[in-house]
């Protein structure tokens, strides 16, 4: 399978891990849209939504809940939008069902189907850090 987010699961592709349990992974977002965004996702693997099963989505949204209140009080955001994403008109990008846990600023004008932009890999890995001293 040539999905990123199963290399990510497999320690074939680094990522900055937040958290990670029996059924679940979370980390950063490489491509942040907000300081502190994060990804959770299933270690099994589902296309979206649609397929995605029970047990996986509940142990998903458990996990961005623990991350959301990580995040809370690492960087006391304004507001927190969890998000899930399917197919292309919602800018899913990759084909693995996920969570987005963005932190908010007032005024921050974010706009859902946000475009890529690199992050400073510093800066991320040193929140990373942070966020998990929250944990």
């Amino acid at each position: 399978m040539d999905c990123i987010f199963c290399k990510i699961i497999a320690a074939e592709i680094p990522c900055f891990r937040l958290y990670e349990d029996e059924d679940t992974l979370a980390f950063m977002d490489i491509n942040p849209a907000s300081e502190g965004h994060a990804l959770v996702i299933p270690k099994e693997h589902f296309p979206d939504v649609h397929v995605v099963s029970d047990a996986a989505i509940a142990s998903t949204v458990v996990t961005a809940k623990k991350i959301a209140s990580a995040i809370n009080k690492t960087l006391n955001p304004d507001g927190m939008n969890l998000l899930q994403c399917n197919g292309p008109a919602a800018a899913q990008s990759v084909l693995h069902f996920h969570m987005h846990v963005l932190p908010r600023r007032d005024g921050d004008e974010l706009k859902l189907n946000w475009g890529l932009a690199p992050g400073d890999m510093d800066a991320i890995g040193e929140l990373a850090e942070r966020i998990r001293e929250n944990l």
